[in-house]
């Protein structure tokens, strides 16, 4: 299924050669800012990963990773990462990351099950990152600290654009607001869980939807979330649950909400469990990623991924994420952004 919206009257601010210009400083400006805002060393990471381990990302638990089998390794199969969002666990703990520092890498992927549209496409780049961090800390305090954090990357990188692309004018709040999943329920009970981002990204600008992945009083999720990497079902002190959410932008050009990081609290021993019997999965327990955290191994950390791509086409005002990266579209698609104006790369 494929979808693609086209503006009416849509002009591209920066011409080609100057956008892919820009998106280098971006790159660049904001890697640089996260990494000294967040203590961050840079890693290098994998492209694949061995199959049947647990390390690959599930993300909702239903799309199906890229598979190829080695021929020197008796045709084991291999998987494209979807994300790095437990091979950077891994990463921190083999490294001895201390307290209040952490890793971050350039991570590419392949999400061949993805819908494809402006925003959606087979290929993933992002931002993964990860803190070592205290048990303590498993708080919602703790995890709004780190977002207020990367939004001040955030904005920071807005004036940057500004500074050097006069015509480029920030959008962005002063502050992001957060809102519980189950509270925007309540709101807009009647709307689509995308719906009710929408009307709360539109309304605010910047939003920190808070606990995906745990289930809403109409027995629904506000979002798919796989039970091994972020917590989304520990209780907090305001009675809801999950430690985890997604920041998300008002993307003006396409006048929708646009995700750009997903991120929480990771899994401890404790709520792994719970949250592989809650998915009625607990043989993901005898995995090999599963089983070193069971046995309490593997170092606390909050994590989460920024992607790289939609960033640029956040900032730079793009109709069409293959403005600012190269993959491969339907032809219907192509030919569709072409007659609208919009410049695929």
């Amino acid at each position: 299924m494929t979808h693609v919206l086209l503006p009416a009257g849509y002009s591209p601010i920066l011409g080609v050669k100057e956008t892919e210009q820009a998106i280098v400083r971006i790159k660049d400006f904001f890697q640089l800012s996260l990494s000294t805002e967040l203590n961050l060393t840079r890693v290098t990471a994998p492209l694949f990963v061995q199959r049947g381990k647990g390390i690959n990302d599930d993300l909702s638990g239903v799309e199906r990773p890229v598979r190829f089998p080695v021929k020197n390794m008796n045709d084991q199969e291999l998987e494209i990462v979807h994300s790095l969002a437990k091979w950077k666990r891994l990463k921190v703990t083999d490294i001895g990351c201390k307290q209040g520092f952490g890793i971050y890498t350039d991570m590419n992927a392949i999400r061949a099950d993805d819908d494809l549209d402006n925003i959606h496409s087979l290929y993933v780049d992002q931002w993964d990152w990860e803190i070592a961090m205290k048990e303590a800390d498993r708080t919602l305090p703790f995890l709004k600290d780190i977002v207020y954090r990367i939004y001040r990357c955030l904005k920071r990188t807005e004036f940057f654009i500004y500074d050097n692309y006069p015509q480029i004018e920030p959008i962005l709040p002063e502050d992001i607001t957060f809102i519980h999943a189950e509270d925007l329920y309540l709101r807009y009970p009647d709307l689509s869980a995308k719906d009710r981002e929408w009307e709360a990204v539109k309304e605010y600008g910047a939003v920190f939807i808070i606990g995906i992945g745990y289930t809403l009083p109409d027995g629904t999720l506000h979002d798919g979330r796989a039970p091994d990497y972020d917590d989304w079902i520990t209780e907090t002190e305001d009675g809801k649950h999950g430690l985890n959410g997604d920041l998300l932008v008002w993307n003006g050009v396409l006048d929708q909400a646009l995700e750009l990081s997903s991120m929480g609290i990771r899994v401890n021993p404790a709520s792994l469990q719970e949250q592989l019997n809650f998915r009625e999965c607990p043989e993901r327990g005898e995995l090999y990623f599963h089983k070193k955290l069971l046995n309490n191994t593997l170092m606390q950390t909050i994590g989460g991924g920024i992607g790289q791509s939609r960033l640029c086409m956040f900032f730079l005002r793009k109709a069409h994420i293959g403005e600012t990266q190269v993959s491969v579209w339907p032809q219907e698609m192509i030919d569709s952004c072409e007659k609208a104006g919009i410049p695929l790369l």
